[in-house]
């Protein structure tokens, strides 16, 4: 499998990391939305990163369709998101939280990439901060209340996977203050150690366009 995407995008990391954890191989392709907006369509007309081109060449995109078809390649025993319950329904709010301050953070670096600073609308970059941090306050109190190692218990899932790599984009890409949410800068710097995480590391000079 091909996986098109620069690990500057929490949601491409995302995808790369499962991928590691799950020991499915894939090939990289580091190509930028921005300068490689031409070839990154050739597999996926929406032109948008994470792209996923499986070995009979069928192409999916969106992030969350991708780790579904992870899942369902590896089976419920292995597969990352719980199958049913209590489980699920929680790995599910968590993940929804994680991406969506990923999403809000995303937005904020693209006004400063995209838009000259006069034409920057404030109000709206604030309104996507306070979003951000209404999440991140949820995911530091999910972490601080887990029992175990994990977000759910003993074993690590994808809300654990969409969490760390949402913090870790948020904390490089915006400077976001490791205190503000100690457990979960604590869990991320345990998650990030793990060789999974480390195969996907990115660096923070600014987010590519």
């Amino acid at each position: 499998m091909i996986l098109i995407g620069m690990f500057d995008s929490p949601f491409v990391r995302r995808v790369a990391v499962s991928m590691r954890l799950l020991g499915l191989p894939f090939e990289h392709r580091n190509w930028s939305v921005g300068k490689d907006q031409a070839a990154i369509r050739e597999y996926n007309p929406l032109g948008r990163v994470p792209t996923l081109v499986l070995d009979d060449g069928v192409s999916l995109c969106d992030s969350a369709t991708l780790l579904d078809y992870l899942d369902q390649q590896v089976g419920p025993e292995r597969a990352l998101l719980p199958p049913s319950g209590v489980a699920r329904r929680d790995a599910l709010q968590l993940m929804a939280l994680g991406s969506g301050a990923a999403e809000k953070a995303v937005t904020q670096v693209y006004e400063g990439i995209f838009r000259p600073a006069e034409k920057q609308h404030r109000p709206w970059v604030d309104r996507c901060a306070e979003q951000m941090h209404g999440a991140l306050a949820l995911l530091d109190a999910a972490c601080a209340a887990k029992r175990g190692p994990y977000l759910l218990g003993e074993r690590l899932t994808q809300a654990d996977v969409t969490g760390v790599t949402a913090w870790t984009f948020v904390h490089g890409a915006l400077r976001v203050d490791a205190s503000r949410y100690p457990a979960l800068a604590a869990h991320a710097a345990r998650c990030e150690q793990m060789a999974a995480f480390a195969d996907a590391r990115l660096d923070f000079s600014p987010p590519s366009a």
